[in-house]
């Protein structure tokens, strides 16, 4: 399914307290032993005291709130960074506006000039922490798999040919809606999907929303979890590239965002991602006779050409596997 006019919410289910949480001040060995377990079950877990101050996450919040909250003509000043409904480029459309930037300080500021004189140093800190935050889990995990060059992942994001993407979504309150059940006629009550399931096909996604639920996750079972907010901390998402170089031993975990009854949800999203030109392959450690090579060797700029042109809930990743290899 991409985005189809709303269906009741099915295959669902509450697992409280059960995913992953990381606290990146505990043990190091037990914090990267935890990651990789998390990475490898989930392709998603939590962060706490992960060093970003509540003044810098406060402010990205206020400033994103502001700017959602403007006049529509006033948004569409920041186009093509700023879009409403339109998803992609492929007919996806959702219950959502959203402001998409590259994640680099130059770049904030060219878009800053049509919003307001403080957004630019606002979302430019707010970057650069998230970011930090990303090569240190990158780092953890690489240690975790036992990689003798910790920054085989984080090198990636590091570059300043990077193409990471800071991403703001704000999904305004939707009511819910009343509905009969066609067996028995009793009603029930459900919402739209308001940002379709997907996969990230970057390195890494750092997420933290307000303290609204609405993000789901799809566990291999098929089921979709509920995501707890938790305003101390930041959620980490697999991204397809993350798979494909730990060999398939990590999971791309697929989402969704729900709307929400009562109130407006802003989500920050951070994808690490590669510089276009750079090659993806899993490293040698990652490769063994027990374990062969389960994807071709592709750059970004490939990856992300391929991805751009399917629909949401379409698999990506397979596009890249060794068995789909033309010879």
């Amino acid at each position: 399914m991409v985005l189809a006019s709303p269906n009741p919410i099915k295959n669902e289910r509450i697992i409280p307290n059960e995913l992953p949480t990381v606290d990146l001040k505990a043990e190091r060995s037990e914090v990267t032993k935890l990651i990789v377990k998390a990475c490898e079950e989930y392709g998603f877990f939590k962060v706490i005291n992960h060093g970003i101050s509540n003044e810098t996450i406060a402010k990205t919040e206020e400033a994103g709130f502001s700017f959602f909250g403007k006049p529509v003509t006033q948004k569409k000043l920041a186009a093509p960074a700023y879009g409403s409904k339109n998803i992609g480029f492929n007919g996806d459309v959702g219950e959502v506006e959203y402001l998409l930037l590259n994640a680099t300080t130059h770049s904030i500021a060219q878009i800053s000039k049509s919003i307001s004189s403080d957004f630019s140093s606002t979302l430019s800190a707010y970057a650069e922490a998230v970011k930090k935050l990303a090569c240190e889990i990158l780092e953890l995990i690489a240690e975790g798999l036992g990689v003798p060059d910790t920054w085989v992942f984080s090198r990636f994001i590091r570059d300043a040919d990077s193409d990471s993407l800071l991403r703001l979504n704000h999904y305004p309150p939707m009511p819910i809606i009343n509905a009969h059940c066609k067996d028995n006629n009793m009603p029930f009550n459900y919402t739209k999907v308001a940002f379709g399931e997907h996969s990230d096909p970057q390195i890494l996604t750092i997420l933290r929303s307000n303290d609204v639920g609405g993000l789901q996750i799809s566990l291999q079972d098929g089921v979709w979890v509920p995501v707890n907010p938790d305003p101390s901390a930041f959620y980490v998402n697999v991204g397809d590239v993350l798979e494909v170089m730990t060999n398939g031993r990590f999971v791309s975990v697929r989402h969704r965002a729900m709307t929400n009854s009562y109130t407006s949800r802003m989500s920050m999203a951070y994808f690490g991602a590669p510089p276009l030109h750079a090659c993806i392959v899993a490293p040698p450690i990652m490769v063994t006779p027990q374990r062969p090579s389960l994807f071709r060797s592709f750059t970004w700029a490939d990856y992300k050409k391929a991805t751009y042109s399917l629909r949401l809930g379409d698999s990506r990743i397979e596009l890249f596997r060794k068995c789909k290899e033309i010879e």
